[in-house]
């Protein structure tokens, strides 16, 4: 089912349909307004594309960083598992 939600980012309006829930478009419509109005606030004078470019960018680069820290955390806990999964094989006499 597609929700339709009225959301503001920068002080623009849009309409957003999406198969997420209402609560989780404003979450996220309220984290790219908090991005935006930080660049905004940090930069003066840049224009609403290039705030958006920015913002875009940023949000961009710290999900690749989540990404990467969870693969990462997926392999040592896999390491894990298979040094356990060795250990126990060798006490059980496999």
């Amino acid at each position: 089912m597609s929700n339709r939600v009225r959301i503001r980012i920068l002080d623009n309006e849009y309409i957003i349909e999406s198969d997420l829930d209402r609560a989780e478009i404003i979450e996220i419509a309220q984290f790219v307004d908090e991005k935006c109005r930080e660049i905004k606030e940090s930069i003066q004078g840049l224009t609403e594309k290039k705030i958006a470019i920015l913002a875009a960018f940023e949000i961009a680069s710290e999900y690749l960083r989540l990404l990467k820290k969870e693969i990462t955390t997926q392999k040592k806990v896999q390491a894990i598992s298979y040094s356990i999964d060795s250990a126990i094989g060798e006490d059980i006499g496999e």
